[in-house]
């Protein structure tokens, strides 16, 4: 890991939840910002909000535009984007998609279709209000693995974001700020401990009761009640672990304009662009 790569982490764990916005003061000044994701990201210590770069349609998806209308497994919209990218002779970005659908509805349709298997979908680093995060394995790299050599100027705040992260993970060392008033150990207890997944599992479900959605609730609402009990990443982790284990479902969110922007950013960011927003009991 270079200079640059190591102070961009370095930063990125002054921020809450070790989360920004990628157009955040404290980045301004790094040169060649597209590289330093490009590579973390391709080792996996970082990750990004993602968006459609590109799509090409699959042998699947070809076969199923030959079968009779009435028997299509998909809706309307869907097939007319779908028939949309047949027409092409390779691979095309979205914008080129000219059908009346604003780009978040695209966008979710051609996740969907992705999803599905009817297209290939490249995803890349969003243009407009991308937020970047450091990954569990980012973290665990500086907390473990990474070994330094040679010379190099860092400054202060960096180092402080360093120790800080590292304190976290130190046992019965809870982290305090400086000038705080005092704790007791009961409280201090509390921050160091990380809920089990059937906690998590029965949170989902006392929050949908008590705010009536219908076993269909927003994951906002759970990163709120439990913050800061459990980081985001875990969270993520625990949630995955549920729906693996078919005890929930994790659905995307088709119409982001019911939302304010932080509570759409709450959700799970996926590869293949959009994100996974809502939680279903099984």
């Amino acid at each position: 890991m270079d200079t640059k790569e190591l102070k961009f982490l370095l930063k990125l764990l002054g921020y809450e939840n070790y989360r920004s916005s990628l157009t955040a003061s404290g980045f301004k000044n790094f040169k060649g910002i597209d590289k330093i994701c490009r590579d973390l990201s391709d080792r996996e210590l970082i990750d990004f909000s993602r968006e459609i770069a590109t799509v090409q349609i699959l042998p699947a998806g070809e076969a199923l535009l030959k079968l009779d209308p009435a028997e299509l497994p998909i809706a309307g919209k869907e097939l007319k984007v779908l028939e949309k990218i047949s027409k092409a002779s390779g691979k095309i970005t979205p914008s080129t998609i000219k059908l009346s659908l604003k780009a978040p509805e695209r966008e979710q349709i051609l996740t969907t279709l992705s999803e599905r298997g009817l297209i290939e979908a490249e995803s890349k680093r969003k243009k407009a209000k991308a937020e970047i995060w450091i990954t569990e394995r980012g973290i665990k790299y500086l907390q473990e693995d990474y070994n330094p050599k040679g010379t190099a100027t860092i400054s202060l705040d960096l180092l402080n974001n360093y120790l800080r992260c590292l304190r976290k993970t130190l046992p019965d060392q809870p982290e305090t700020e400086s000038n705080s008033a005092p704790v007791d150990q009961q409280s201090a207890v509390v921050t160091t401990l990380s809920l089990t997944d059937e906690e998590v599992l029965q949170t989902i479900q006392k929050l949908d009761q008590e705010l009536g959605t219908d076993n269909y609730l927003p994951i906002f609402h759970l990163r709120e009640k439990l913050q800061p009990q459990i980081s985001r990443d875990e969270l993520d982790q625990a949630l995955y672990r549920l729906e693996k284990a078919d005890q929930i479902e994790l659905s995307t969110l088709a119409d982001p304009d019911d939302y304010t922007p932080e509570q759409v950013d709450a959700g799970i960011s996926q590869i293949s662009g959009g994100s996974l927003f809502f939680i279903t009991v099984s």
